[in-house]
């Protein structure tokens, strides 16, 4: 169904609100793939906090005009599915795990940082860990020296005999 143009402003204001929160935008083709599948894809981009939808090309270019994404406008061509995330790699993780199962669904694009990204750049960019991953592991890089000092600081006292006793006392032979 044909959208007049007021429908059409609307759904264009829509995808610049997400392309002005995002960080990264991926393309894939979803020509083939079942309605079931899609409806996988979709919640699973819901989980993760990705705007994921299928838009006509024209509205997208238009969307994306002037912003960071428009170097992939060109790729804009196609049965394809836009995922938006201002999450700098969910949108590449989710339609990437995604295209690893279903073979119908295939990986056009995507742009990331103002610059476009082919099939193995959106592969590379979801093999970064999440933001929640890479701030954990820094806590725990953090927390590593003063755990090491604390149990230094403890064996040492227990060895001069100052510390508590011993959870278990050796065995008499």
């Amino acid at each position: 169904m044909s959208l007049n143009r007021t429908e059409k402003a609307v759904v264009i204001d829509e995808v610049k609100a997400q392309v002005a929160k995002a960080q990264t935008l991926v393309m894939a083709e979803y020509r083939g793939t079942t309605v079931a599948d899609m409806t996988k894809l979709r919640k699973s981009a819901r989980e993760q906090g990705v705007y994921l939808h299928v838009l006509k090309n024209t509205l997208a270019r238009r969307a994306v005009a002037g912003s960071p994404f428009e170097v992939v406008s060109g790729e804009m061509s196609g049965p394809l599915i836009y995922g938006f995330s201002t999450d700098a790699v969910a949108a590449a993780k989710v339609i990437n795990d995604f295209a690893k199962t279903n073979d119908k669904l295939v990986i056009k694009a995507g742009s990331f940082d103002g610059k476009a990204l082919d099939k193995a750049g959106v592969s590379a960019l979801a093999s970064i860990p999440s933001r929640e991953v890479l701030l954990a592991q820094i806590a725990g890089l953090l927390n590593s020296p003063v755990a090491r000092f604390a149990r230094v600081l403890a064996a040492v006292s227990e060895k001069k005999g100052g510390g508590a006793a011993p959870a278990e006392a050796p065995a008499a032979a």
